[in-house]
């Protein structure tokens, strides 16, 4: 694949530590002049004569001038990330120096790395497939324990050991039904049907799973946006001070004091949650500001993933009835919000607005610590699944913690294997599933083995996309575009 694409037999360097100041810098080369430009510089030894996989101290010299004293690594091709010849150069942590050393690297004939390629050259070396190389960026980007495992899974070949498995199979049904067009005079059929029709079943299931992962995926990926809301003093910034055990919010008794959304991240099982604090929701309000803040709540009601939807267990005017039908539904109703309008055009009842938005609510009695947990579990007793917390004493925040992080993972623990956080993934299976419909199709129908063979392949096509095995040089440069630089 490497010899159809134009301009990957030169050198690349790029830094492969953040920008900025640290103990140390990486600068790594790749290509395979890689070890004589460097050798141009560090006079120690000659590196040209030296084994693959080994260390070197010295000092790096343009002239007469000292650069720095590094540490220099080589891996000779095959036997390195990239497939090429690659040699880092550990130097010390000062951007300066750092740029002192790639500017005498680009004098010497390298060029600097575009944001991907090394790991591009990886793909193109056939050192890992592209569901491999697009984990390794997720494997960066990960900032949780569930998108770790999930990009590091696929990034050892998880996902893709399935996906070959698959288009094996595929492949010698695929040429056995090929071969019967040769001998289509003589009415033979070297392809089992009811072997076939297994290997759909088996396909349809793998494919069925994998495409419903997607959903937790795309949780585990992007995290979950939680928007507390509630009434004003329901206490929504004193449970978001005591979710993250620190005073990030401003806690007053005075009704408004939170006039716009706080935000901040928490871990929580594996899973990255963005908390919302959003301004006290009210119908009449003189401050326009405060109304501002409400607008704002509202948007972040509509966008969240969750809602924490907070009441105090001590006000009267919140009945045991479904709480979002109270205020929170009048003042999006007040405020035109289509979508919550059309659920509730047609009857007052509560239930209705309960139903809908049921899967994104959850309800949670604030100030136990006034009445009782037990007092307040009485009085709200028709509210299903409600969790009852003190976020003042910090009573039954932990209780909240694994509702949320079970009202994300519906109740299951975290899945072991291959999950799908890749929205191009995710498309091309969808395809996947359709051709394996197709073919099913096909054999109730008992089609002709041209026509079966045509769906066969369709199916391959779209394994072979997410693989890369089916792939076009502007689809690499998106993908790989998306990369940090000096990976």
């Amino acid at each position: 694949m490497l010899g159809k694409l134009s301009g990957w037999d030169d050198t690349i360097v790029a830094l492969a530590t953040p920008p900025g100041v640290g103990a140390i810098g990486v600068i790594r080369l790749s290509g395979k002049k890689s070890i004589e430009i460097v050798n141009e510089l560090f006079h120690a030894k000659d590196l040209t004569q030296q084994a693959s996989h080994t260390l070197h101290v010295g000092t790096l010299k343009e002239g007469k001038n000292i650069l720095d004293e590094v540490v220099v690594s080589l891996y000779k091709s095959p036997k390195s990330y990239t497939g090429e010849d690659v040699v880092e150069v550990s130097c010390h942590g000062s951007p300066f120096v750092q740029e002192k050393i790639l500017e005498s690297l680009l004098k010497q004939g390298a060029r600097m790395a575009k944001p991907g390629e090394f790991t591009q050259r990886a793909f193109l070396h056939g050192k890992l497939d592209l569901a491999q190389a697009e984990a390794v960026a997720d494997l960066i980007a990960s900032n949780a324990e569930a998108a770790r495992k999930s990009a590091l899974h696929t990034m050892r070949g998880g996902f893709s050991h399935e996906l070959q498995q698959l288009r094996e199979r595929l492949l010698n049904f695929s040429a056995l039904i090929e071969l019967e067009l040769d001998f289509s005079q003589e009415d033979v059929e070297f392809a089992d049907r009811k072997q076939f029709y297994q290997l759909i079943n088996e396909a349809e299931t793998t494919t069925n799973r994998l495409l419903e992962s997607f959903q937790l995926g795309n949780v585990i990926r992007n995290g979950v946006q939680a928007a507390i809301v509630g009434k004003p003093n329901a206490g929504k910034s004193t449970l978001l001070n005591a979710l993250l055990n620190e005073d990030r919010a401003i806690v007053s008794e005075i009704a408004g004091t939170t006039r716009d959304t706080i935000e901040e991240l928490i871990n929580i099982e594996g899973i990255l949650f963005r908390l919302i604090d959003t301004a006290g929701i009210r119908q009449h309000t003189s401050s326009d500001i405060e109304s501002m803040g409400v607008a704002r709540s509202m948007e972040k009601i509509e966008q969240a993933d969750v809602v924490i939807h907070l009441f105090d267990v001590n006000d009267e005017a919140v009945s045991g009835e479904w709480l979002v039908a109270n205020h929170v539904r009048d003042e999006l109703l007040a405020m035109g919000n289509r979508q919550l309008a059309m659920v509730n055009s047609e009857l007052d009842d509560h239930t209705v607005i309960a139903n809908d938005k049921s899967d994104k609510f959850i309800y949670v009695g604030n100030k136990t610590d006034t009445i009782g947990s037990e007092a307040a579990q009485k009085k709200f007793s028709n509210i299903p699944g409600a969790i009852f917390i003190s976020a003042r004493e910090g009573a039954g925040i932990d209780t909240l913690k694994k509702a949320l992080a079970a009202h994300v993972l519906h109740g299951k623990s975290q899945p072991e294997g291959t999950i799908i956080t890749n929205a191009r993934h995710y498309h091309a299976l969808q395809q996947v599933s359709l051709s394996l419909m197709d073919i099913r199709k096909g054999l109730d129908e008992k089609l002709s083995g041209d026509l079966l063979a045509l769906d066969i392949r369709r199916c391959l096509h779209y394994l072979g996309e997410i693989t890369g095995e089916v792939t076009n040089e502007e689809q690499l440069g998106v993908i790989f575009g998306r990369f940090c630089i000096g990976k």
